[in-house]
């Protein structure tokens, strides 16, 4: 039976989470989804190779730091629909004993980590926040009835810092987060820049359509929500740069999308 306190799913309206789920070749979305996808395909082909660069770029972060940070505890905001390898695999992947906390409000996403966000280890915890990032202070309140608050936590935020309103608004949040969580934790974090023109000009359209406004920033200001953090190599760069694997073939794909994993001193 529906929860009336969740927000209904609505399939007349585009929503960011699914359609990034179409772009990387996902089932879980609508056609209304897929009608708009394809259109910003159409203005900016990158966006689908960003899509699944942004993925990658997760998987090698999330396993650099369960393998060889220690990291244990991950804080994954605004996480986005399930599609290949979530932090939760990766993580529990490297570190049987790790626990992720995924957060969200799409009531898509959250129907889905009911049914899809298990823990891939015994050992391991995975559990799901519905919350706006918005409010990063109930998402603190929330994650510390999971989260050991004492102990380092990794705080992720993949692509999704766009939709706060301003600049400032943006740091208020990743502020908020890292300041709660103890020295030697971690930030991972990418957003797509205004590097490019065409994907500047996808967000703009993308706002016409009725869902939620995404706004890229320059790479100063989405580098700026590191401030006061330790760079780990290579420190920010194209996520495509964000150490690659040995095993890769060919030119890897320029994409207008920035990031890095900083440490809390």
């Amino acid at each position: 039976m529906p929860n009336p306190q969740e927000p209904a799913i609505r399939s007349d309206i585009p929503h960011s989470a699914r359609i990034w789920n179409y772009w990387m070749g996902g089932k879980d979305n609508y056609e209304v989804d897929r009608t708009v996808g394809a259109a910003c395909l159409q203005i900016d082909p990158d966006i689908s190779t960003m899509a699944v660069q942004s993925r990658q770029f997760l998987i090698r972060a999330v396993r650099h730091l369960a393998d060889e940070a220690g990291s244990r505890q991950f804080l994954d905001i605004g996480t986005g629909l399930p599609t290949m390898q979530n932090t939760h695999e990766v993580a529990q992947g490297a570190a049987p004993e790790s626990k992720v906390v995924y957060v969200d409000n799409d009531p898509l996403v959250l129907a889905h980590a009911r049914a899809l966000l298990i823990n891939t280890s015994d050992e391991g915890v995975t559990s799901y926040i519905n919350s706006d990032f918005h409010h990063p202070e109930q998402i603190v309140a929330d994650a510390r009835n999971i989260l050991n608050f004492t102990q380092p936590v990794t705080v992720m935020f993949m692509g999704v810092l766009g939709h706060a309103d301003t600049h400032e608004d943006m740091l208020r949040v990743v502020r908020t987060v890292m300041e709660a969580v103890p020295s030697g934790s971690h930030l991972v974090l990418w957003d797509g820049s205004v590097d490019s023109q065409a994907y500047v000009t996808l967000c703009e359209e993308y706002a016409k359509t009725g869902g939620a406004p995404y706004r890229p920033r320059t790479q100063e200001q989405i580098r700026a929500a590191f401030d006061g953090f330790e760079f780990i190599a290579p420190g920010f760069v194209p996520i495509t740069e964000w150490r690659p694997g040995s095993t890769e073939i060919g030119e890897r794909p320029q994409i207008a999308a920035y990031g890095g994993v900083a440490r809390k001193p």
